[in-house]
């Protein structure tokens, strides 16, 4: 497939002072869910970036919910409710095309769905695809959840005008899931690191317990994200050191314990990342399969090595600043953590240059042009 990326105004022939302003309706459901996860991470801060350009103004959608979500997962702007909660909300959308983001909005010029949900509207539909995921392995995850996602699947064929897609993986799964190639836009997410000092490492290593030199592993503990394979290299590989594992428990069982050398300390909050980063000696992603690949970009911006899929998004979003191992092969992952280790420097100096190139602006640029595509 050829490759789209969305383009300026000004680079298909519209004067960049007469253009109007957006009024955009933009979803946050998936903070408020159990596990909020990439999607609602990249959300959040893709609307931090949206807020810096001039004549876009987002409008906060999201269901009625009677607390707010965890504090990494609150949107940076206000949310305008609807008047039901998920799951009912999921179903009346999907089942009977109610009721409009207009409701809760009133009249916008474009509605972005951030999530794989679309909500009805009178608007013309931006839809951000992370993955379909579930189409390559619905056995990791619930048969409701993959009932949901294909209802999705359809109605986003059906209604969406773009469909913007973090990786060129991504555009080839949404293409053979029946997603027109005129309509897939190729918009990669940033990343955006702070600093870090002694203070913050010593006082993350304190609170989560954390070992002196350890590997380590940053997402949603569910079976895709491959740590039952992780572990078993990690016992044939030369490295001594141990795993420490972030994230919240998803869907399904990994089939991994906590032991001495597995240190599973839970969700880590947005403000403790970085220490925990830049801390370790390598970062360990052997996904079978994602979207994107948001932490292996993260732990690029802090220096830390990675090692991560071959032939997968994280491979695209690595871009040759990482040791690449087969996710479905023990003795190859426990190859690639050995290898990650003895390049260390070297690795630390490419990924920061890699991670360096992505930037939330350049995201926020390519989804305004997406917007002004569709309305104009």
């Amino acid at each position: 497939m050829t490759v789209k990326w969305c383009v300026e105004p000004t680079e298909i022939g519209q004067d960049r002072g007469v253009q109007a302003p957006i009024r955009v309706a933009y979803t946050f459901e998936q903070c408020w869910h159990r596990v909020p996860g990439g999607t609602a991470s990249a959300a959040i801060r893709a609307a931090v970036a949206l807020a810096d350009i001039q004549g876009v103004e987002l409008v906060g959608v999201a269901g009625t919910h009677r607390r707010p979500p965890e504090p990494s997962f609150v949107p940076p702007i206000p949310i305008q409710s609807l008047p039901f909660r998920r799951p009912l909300l999921y179903e009346t959308w999907l089942r009977f095309g109610w009721p409009h983001i207009e409701r809760a909005t009133g009249p916008v010029d474009v509605l972005h769905c951030t999530g794989l949900i679309p909500a009805p509207s009178q608007a013309p539909l931006v839809v951000t695809l992370h993955d379909v995921a579930w189409r390559h392995r619905p056995d990791h995850f619930t048969r409701h959840g993959v009932r949901i996602f294909e209802r999705s699947l359809v109605e986003i064929r059906r209604r969406a005008e773009i469909v913007m897609c973090p990786s060129t993986v991504t555009m080839l799964d949404a293409e053979r899931a029946g997603i027109n190639a005129d309509r897939l836009r190729l918009v990669p997410l940033g990343v955006e690191s702070q600093p870090v000092t002694e203070a913050d490492v010593a006082a993350v290593r304190a609170k989560y317990s954390l070992p002196t030199e350890y590997l380590l592993f940053v997402g949603t503990v569910e079976p895709r994200k491959n740590l039952r394979r992780l572990v078993d290299a990690m016992a044939v590989s030369n490295c001594s050191l141990p795993l420490v594992v972030a994230g919240s428990q998803g869907w399904g069982e990994t089939g991994v314990s906590p032991t001495s050398s597995v240190h599973f300390i839970g969700f880590v909050a947005d403000s403790d990342l970085p220490a925990l980063y830049s801390s370790a000696a390598a970062f360990c992603y052997p996904s079978e399969r994602e979207g994107f690949g948001m932490p292996v970009l993260e732990a690029m911006s802090y220096g830390t090595p990675v090692v991560t899929s071959l032939g997968t998004s994280t491979e695209e979003v690595a871009g040759g600043a990482a040791v690449l191992v087969d996710p479905f092969d023990v003795e190859d992952i426990a190859r690639g953590i050995d290898e990650v280790l003895s390049r260390r420097h070297e690795l630390s100096f490419w990924g920061l240059r890699q991670a360096a190139r992505r930037q939330w602006s350049e995201t926020a640029r390519l989804t305004v042009a997406a917007y002004r595509e569709v309305i104009g």
